[in-house]
């Protein structure tokens, strides 16, 4: 099964080797059909701590590194889209 990857900005890059990043989603609600965001917010491994606050970055799903880390950065994200 191939792992999850995620598209989002990182919104805090103060723990060493840690990045927190912050994923929008939009989905429809169900009864209403309005369009919606859902926001949550994922710990990811940063190796070299080479991301700073309002980089975009794409995460993958990894094994379990630490009690809430389980998210590894996959690669820097070039868009300037996701607000």
């Amino acid at each position: 099964m191939p792992k999850r990857l995620l598209s989002g900005k990182v919104i805090s890059s103060k723990n060493n080797k840690t990045i927190t990043v912050e994923v929008t989603r939009r989905i429809k609600h169900k009864l209403y059909k309005k369009i919606i965001k859902r926001i949550r917010k994922y710990h990811a491994h940063d190796e070299e701590n080479a991301f700073k606050i309002g980089d975009m970055v794409t995460i993958q799903e990894s094994k379990p590194i630490s009690k809430i880390k389980t998210w590894k950065v996959y690669k820097p994200n070039l868009s300037t889209e996701g607000n």
